[in-house]
């Protein structure tokens, strides 16, 4: 008798399918039989705020004509976890991920479920270099930002009550991060419109000016924070100090030596939680005062000092102290279901924090081993001449 094959599930956008897709889906197919779950055009305009390049009934054509796919499908759900009906209707043996389509959501439906879960590797076929579908959709696309310390003191309603820094990294997009996840997508939307796929050949701090205008036209009511512009346009990682009660910075101060920057990307991993909801809203309730923001404004001082010295204890001192600020002053960042995914690397991490305001995004973790199925991200060199 023949041994029934397994059923093997994946699930995706697969919007320009490239090199690194197909290695993906023969990586998991080598495990059985392969059935894509793609996301539908309007989850990757919810998700992605882009439109597809290639039509969810293009995707399914074109997926079910790779010998290595048994069956390709449209999802019938929306958001990140748009497969659920899917899954349970297919009953695979074996849910595979690659590291950035990772969440502890997906290991706790898999347990519930019964399903193996694997995560697989994001490695190149042969000698093919690493491709994403952001890096094939301009040749130098527009970065993100990553918030590391002291952040929410470029908001005068914040900063009025002591003065601070700010810490932040601008990260080449090596994947292409979810809407509403803390990343500044909403701001590189607006960098998009202003310059197209790439930042012009200009001074950093002159676009991260113009940038800041830009994403606020005159008369807008939720101003917002020139961190964001800031830590798109600037190269590597940039502290800069608000005054009290102002929207842009009086001084900065940049690390970009390669082996600092290496040294925290070699630490810093991120997990995929969900996007903040909708109607999420982190200013209901605030303990903004000047205690808790003097302490968020030595914390940063602190992560600076650490990053400086490649300093590991102090810098995730520094990092894990200006986290818990944030929190204090605006404790609806947090919820049960965050609180128990951080308990799961207590024992494992040495810092962490949230991408953003909270409520959803990534989990950003600083660890000096490392953290199984995450993800890494790489910080944007300083252009020569600039």
């Amino acid at each position: 008798m023949t041994e029934r094959k397994k059923k093997i599930f994946v699930s995706g956008c697969f919007d320009m399918l490239h090199s690194g897709h197909i290695a993906f889906l023969q990586e998991a197919s080598g495990y059985g039989d392969l059935y894509v779950g793609l996301g539908s055009d309007r989850t990757i305009r919810e998700l992605k705020g882009r439109e597809t390049i290639n039509s969810e009934e293009e995707r399914v054509y074109i997926l079910n004509s790779l010998a290595c796919v048994h069956k390709a499908a449209v999802n019938r759900g929306s958001g990140l976890m748009d497969f659920l009906e899917d899954i349970r209707l297919l009953k695979p043996d074996v849910f595979i991920v690659n590291e950035d389509g990772h969440s502890p959501e997906k290991v706790e439906l898999c347990r519930d479920l019964g399903i193996e879960y694997k995560v697989l590797k994001r490695i190149p076929h042969a000698s093919l270099p690493p491709r994403t579908t952001t890096a094939l959709r301009a040749v130098k696309p527009m970065p993100y930002r990553i918030d590391i310390a002291g952040t929410w003191i470029d908001q005068p309603y914040v900063s009025k009550y002591h003065p601070g820094s700010a810490i932040t990294a601008s990260i080449e997009p090596t994947i292409e991060f979810n809407e509403r996840s803390g990343m500044a997508t909403s701001t590189r939307k607006k960098a998009i419109e202003l310059w197209n796929d790439h930042l012009p050949l200009e001074k950093p701090e002159k676009l991260a000016k113009t940038l800041f205008r830009y994403d606020n036209d005159p008369g807008t009511k939720e101003v917002s924070g020139s961190q964001d512009s800031i830590g798109i346009t600037m190269p590597g990682i940039n502290k800069f100090h608000y005054e009290k009660g102002e929207y842009w910075p009086s001084k900065f101060e940049t690390i970009s030596d390669i082996g600092t920057l290496r040294w925290l990307e070699e630490r810093l991993f991120m997990l995929t939680l969900w996007p903040r909801p909708e109607n999420y809203q982190v200013l209901k309730n605030t303990h903004i005062n000047t205690t808790n923001v003097r302490k968020l404004a030595g914390a940063a001082e602190v992560a600076w000092e650490g990053l400086k010295a490649k300093d590991i204890k102090v810098f995730t001192r520094g990092f894990n102290e200006s986290f818990n600020s944030q929190v204090r002053m605006f404790p609806d960042m947090m919820n049960s279901d965050i609180e128990k995914i951080i308990g799961q690397y207590r024992d494992t991490a040495l810092a962490w924090k949230l991408s953003g305001a909270g409520g959803g995004g990534y989990l950003i973790l600083i660890s000096e081993k490392e953290i199984p199925n995450a993800f890494r991200i790489r910080i944007r060199v300083k252009d020569l001449g600039l």
